[in-house]
C-alpha cells in the first residue's frame, strides 16, 4: 500500500537544475484549442492551476505552439505573483513556431516572456528538431539566452540520443523531455541511462497515455484535416499508438489490469500509473495535464505515494502484457 504522506516528492532537475516536484502541471490543455477543445472558462483553468500550486506542484510546462501562444497567456495569469513557481516553455521550428535559427530562438524567448508576463524563463526547451537547421546552432543560441539572463536553464524535447550528445558537448543539457508511461516505454529505455550519465534531468510527458488511463482522450475527430500543423504529427502518432482500432483493445486490456491493481492499493488507475513512472530510477518528473482542480489534485497526490516493490512489479507487468 502507498505510505501516507502529505506532500509530493521533489527531485533535482539534473546536475545543476532546480528542485522540482515529481508531478508537474501540463499546460497544453490550458489554452484550449482544437486538440482538447475550448476552455469552459479561462478563470476555471487558472483556478485549477493555482490549486495545483497550493497542493505542492512547483512547475508548469507549456510551449509557444500550444493554442498558438494562448496557453502561455493563460498560464501567465495563473502564475502571476508566484515567485517560487517554475515555468517551463518551448521554442518550435517554423511554420508552427518562431523557428530555431539563432535570431529566431531569441525572438521566441522574448515572445514567450511577453505572453507569460515574466522577466525570466526558468526552463527553455527545444520542442522538436528542424532537420534543416543544425541542432548545434539552435543550442548555442539557447545557451546565449542563459548568458543574457533571459533564461535560467535549457533543455531538449523529442530528440534522439545523438542529438543529446551533440548538445552536451557544447553546453550542459539541463533537461530532456520525452514521452514515457506505463503504457509506452520505448524512449525510456535509451534515455534513462544516457541522462543519468550526463547529469540531465528526465521529464516524461504523456504519462497517462494522453487520457486513455482516465478515459479522457484528445479530440481525434478532425486531426486528419491537416489543420493542426506540426501538432498533427503528435496527435496522429499518439492516435495510432493508443486509440486506433489496431491498438485500442490491447491498451484497454492494460488499463483494465492497472485499474484492478490500483483498486487493491486504494488509489486510482491514474495515480498508479504516475506512481509507477516516478518510481523508475532516472526519471525526474512527469507532466500531468488537466484543466480540472480535482484531477490535478489526484495527480499531485500520486507524487506522494510510495509503492512497495511487489506493487511496482505487478504494475510493471500489467503495462507490458
Amino acid at each position: 500500500m502507498p505510505s501516507a504522506v502529505s506532500a509530493p516528492m521533489f527531485r533535482a532537475l539534473g546536475k545543476y537544475g532546480p528542485e522540482i516536484s515529481v508531478i508537474g502541471l501540463g499546460g497544453w490543455q490550458a489554452g484550449g484549442g482544437r486538440t482538447w477543445g475550448p476552455n469552459r472558462s479561462d478563470e476555471e483553468v487558472i483556478e485549477a492551476l493555482r490549486h495545483g500550486y497550493d497542493r505542492g506542484a512547483n512547475w508548469v510546462d507549456t510551449a509557444e505552439v500550444y493554442a498558438k501562444g494562448r496557453s502561455e497567456k493563460v498560464i501567465g495569469r495563473a502564475v502571476r505573483s508566484l515567485d517560487d513557481f517554475y515555468v517551463f516553455t518551448k521554442v518550435a521550428p517554423r511554420p508552427d513556431g518562431s523557428g530555431v535559427r539563432a535570431k529566431e530562438v531569441t525572438a521566441a524567448a522574448e515572445g514567450s516572456l511577453r505572453r507569460l508576463g515574466r522577466e525570466v524563463i526558468d526552463v527553455f526547451q527545444l520542442h522538436w528538431r528542424d532537420h534543416e537547421v543544425p541542432i548545434e546552432e539552435t543550442w548555442i543560441a539557447m545557451a546565449a539566452l542563459v548568458d543574457r539572463g533571459l533564461v535560467r536553464w535549457i533543455g531538449l524535447s523529442n530528440v534522439d540520443g545523438e542529438d543529446l550528445r551533440k548538445c552536451q558537448r557544447l553546453r550542459h543539457v539541463d533537461s530532456l523531455q520525452l514521452q514515457g508511461s506505463i503504457l509506452y516505454r520505448d524512449e525510456l529505455e535509451w534515455s534513462i541511462p544516457l541522462c543519468e550519465h550526463q547529469g540531465t534531468g528526465l521529464i516524461c510527458y504523456g504519462p497517462l497515455g494522453f487520457g486513455i488511463m482516465g478515459n479522457i482522450p484528445p479530440r481525434y475527430d478532425d486531426w486528419r484535416s491537416g489543420s493542426y500543423g506540426m501538432e498533427d504529427f503528435f496527435v496522429a502518432e499518439n492516435f495510432e499508438r493508443f486509440f486506433a482500432p489496431g491498438a485500442l483493445p490491447r491498451q484497454r486490456q492494460r488499463v483494465a489490469a492497472v485499474t484492478g491493481i490500483a483498486r487493491e492499493l486504494g488509489i486510482t488507475a491514474a495515480q498508479a500509473a504516475l506512481a509507477w513512472l516516478i518510481a523508475q530510477p532516472g526519471v525526474t518528473g512527469a507532466i500531468a495535464g488537466s484543466r480540472s482542480a480535482g484531477h490535478i489534485e489526484e495527480n499531485i497526490a500520486a507524487g506522494a505515494a510510495r509503492l512497495e516493490s511487489w506493487a511496482l512489479a505487478r504494475l510493471d507487468q500489467a503495462g507490458r502484457n
